[in-house]
């Protein structure tokens, strides 16, 4: 019984340690400068025994063309301004676009481990000190644990009692210094052109001047053709398309055109694939300043003699749980239930992960 007790208090000191200790941070390996990586933020445990509800990630200067992967059952917003620097993105200044990402109204329990991915470009760093973002959880409405204390030049970060998760980085072939040749011109003029999300498919809030893939051309949607229309009814589907999924990357976007040539209304109500294990449809929308993604668990709905385009940064089809991630050149095979019309099979073409 001694034995017994000695044992449990131990286990309970060395669990109660952990969670003390344990602290936020990446799993990635080195990432080059002037690569894109998928971020991926560990979260150990909650704050002294309370489930996490918000994951506040800022964006250190350097990381731009930001953004989120979804996230099952949380909210996620994203919160843009403009960089310090101006930065060469394929032949276009970058000055501004998302510098906070925050993972909102969900429910991490303490005892459970969770992962929180951003997606964007590594256009500036130094390899001796990585990239540190400033990550805050909130446990309810009176606890949170600051992961934001950011270590100075020389000083070693397990130092510090809530240091900021690093994201280490590689230097840049060819650059010694490990900074990216696209320069700090600083230039602060206005927000970049839009882009629509890839396959992260960066669904995520993004702000008023943000849609949703990020704000880099790199990522643009790009439709690659090969669809077949199909006809179901009075509906007339066409320029379906998905992208092709990164590495590790467990969720994609699909994107289609509907025409409602009939009298009537018709909605589309479900959608299914073999290829996930689940389906959702979902929408980006402005909220003030904001423009957040939500679930419509109520449809879509298609007016008659009217046209609704499913494309990045509006209504869009969300693929759940893929097991083997889209391969450019492939297809992935969609049912789409509609009120009226019926189950629709369809066929989308895979494009590319980055658009052309």
């Amino acid at each position: 019984m001694k034995t017994n007790l000695i044992l449990a208090t131990a286990i309970a000191t060395l669990a109660s340690t952990t969670s003390v200790f344990a602290h936020a941070t990446f799993a990635n390996q080195p990432a080059k400068v002037g690569s894109y990586v998928a971020a991926t933020l560990q979260v150990p445990h909650g704050c002294e025994g309370k489930a996490t509800n918000e994951v506040q990630i800022k964006l250190p200067e350097g990381f731009i063309s930001a953004k989120p992967m979804p996230k099952a059952g949380w909210d996620v917003e994203v919160i843009t301004g403009d960089y310090q620097n101006s930065y060469d993105n394929h032949g276009k200044a970058v000055t501004s676009g998302p510098v906070e990402i925050r993972f909102k109204n969900g429910d991490l329990p303490d005892n459970f481990y969770d992962t929180f991915v951003v997606y964007g470009k590594v256009a500036a760093g130094d390899p001796a000190t990585g990239l540190a973002f400033p990550t805050v959880q909130l446990c309810g409405a009176d606890a949170k644990v600051a992961w934001d204390q950011i270590a100075a030049p020389g000083q070693d970060p397990h130092d510090l009692d809530g240091p900021a998760p690093v994201l280490k980085l590689a230097a840049a072939e060819g650059d010694a210094h490990g900074h990216a040749a696209h320069g700090a011109h600083g230039a602060h003029a206005g927000h970049g052109a839009p882009a629509e999300q890839a396959a992260a498919d960066g669904h995520g809030a993004h702000g008023a001047h943000g849609d949703h893939s990020g704000h880099g051309d790199h990522m643009a949607a790009t439709d690659p053709g090969g669809f077949q229309a199909v006809t179901a009814g009075d509906l007339e589907l066409t320029a379906g398309f998905t992208r092709a999924m990164l590495p590790g990357q467990p969720v994609g976007g699909g994107f289609i055109t509907i025409v409602n040539k009939g009298g009537e209304d018709d909605k589309l109500v479900s959608a299914t694939s073999a290829q996930a294990g689940e389906v959702q449809l979902h929408e980006m929308a402005m909220e003030g300043e904001v423009m957040k993604m939500r679930q419509l668990t109520d449809g879509i709905a298609i007016p008659a003699g009217e046209t609704v385009e499913l494309k990045p940064g509006g209504l869009h089809l969300m693929f759940y749980k893929v097991a083997e991630p889209f391969q450019e050149g492939a297809t992935v095979n969609v049912t789409l239930t509609f009120e009226k019309a019926g189950a629709v099979d369809v066929a989308l073409p895979v494009g590319p992960a980055r658009g052309k």
